[in-house]
């Protein structure tokens, strides 16, 4: 589970067979958001994140809390999946967010990691579950690993998970990487910071198809980070657009203060 303060700093998001340009909004952790099918029907997002599986590994019963939409230990969560499906017959990839803020998750070994794979496996992407699938029938698209507690076995899990679904459409995984301030004004100037830099040296260089730059929505989203929509479309998008032709949008932290705020209706013509 995310709470304000998380994208308190610029974070970056690696995503395979990503279309340039697009928006990726995070969606879930707050009761009075619009509902998940409403969030795709404004036509602003190429993907959604459904936020977030916060417990799991090291032999715990995984849990999926979406705050207040739904209770997905008694079954309630199955009824979004009529809504994902109709994200996706409009072109949006939802996909499963992994871990947050909590520190309720873990992989402890190589085992542990190909036991989390199989069930996601079997209960949100497109095997088959004896028990009820928490989201129903609906097959999400992928998985983000939004892990910012611990650092064992990650790889072993996208592996596993990659493995699982080589024979099928679910290929897309979403990473997230270093955190940089913007401005950073330890550099004496706003357009030379660790936000470019990276994207200058690391990003350009990387091998994934496309990195999103992940913000905030709005002040209240982050304890610090956000960056005015005027100045995203003006002068950071330009920056890095140039800086690295692997660059694939801009990732949201969250359809709540989104729909408060209306910053992707406001950036979507420049990402």
């Amino acid at each position: 589970m995310k709470i304000a303060g998380v994208i308190g700093l610029i974070l970056f998001m690696a995503i395979a067979r990503a279309s340039a340009g697009s928006i990726a909004i995070y969606w879930g952790q707050n009761g009075d958001e619009v509902s998940l099918a409403d969030t795709c029907s404004t036509g602003n997002f190429a993907f959604v994140m459904l936020s977030s599986l916060a417990t799991f590994g090291n032999g715990q019963t995984l849990v999926l809390n979406l705050a207040g939409h739904c209770n997905a230990l008694s079954g309630e969560c199955q009824s979004l999946s009529e809504q994902i499906k109709s994200c996706q017959s409009s072109g949006v990839k939802v996909f499963l967010s992994l871990g947050g803020t909590t520190d309720g998750y873990s992989i402890v070994s190589a085992d542990d990691a190909q036991s989390v794979a199989t069930y996601l496996w079997n209960n949100f992407l497109g095997g088959q579950s004896d028990t009820m699938r928490p989201l129903g029938d609906a097959v999400l698209d992928g998985i983000d690993f939004d892990i910012e507690h611990t650092t064992d076995h990650w790889d072993d899990l996208a592996k596993a998970v990659s493995a699982l679904s080589s024979s099928s459409s679910t290929k897309v995984y979403l990473s997230a990487t270093p955190q940089c301030p913007y401005p950073d004004n330890s550099l004496g100037t706003a357009l030379r910071t660790r936000l470019f830099d990276y994207w200058t040296t690391s990003v350009s260089t990387a091998q994934a198809q496309g990195f999103f730059l992940g913000l905030p929505a709005s002040t209240d989203a982050a304890g610090s980070g956000f960056i005015p929509a005027d100045t995203l479309t003006s002068t950071v998008l330009p920056q890095i657009k140039s800086a690295a032709s692997n660059y694939g949008g801009v990732m949201l932290w969250s359809k709540f203060h989104d729909q408060n705020t209306g910053y992707s209706s406001a950036i979507k013509s420049s990402v």
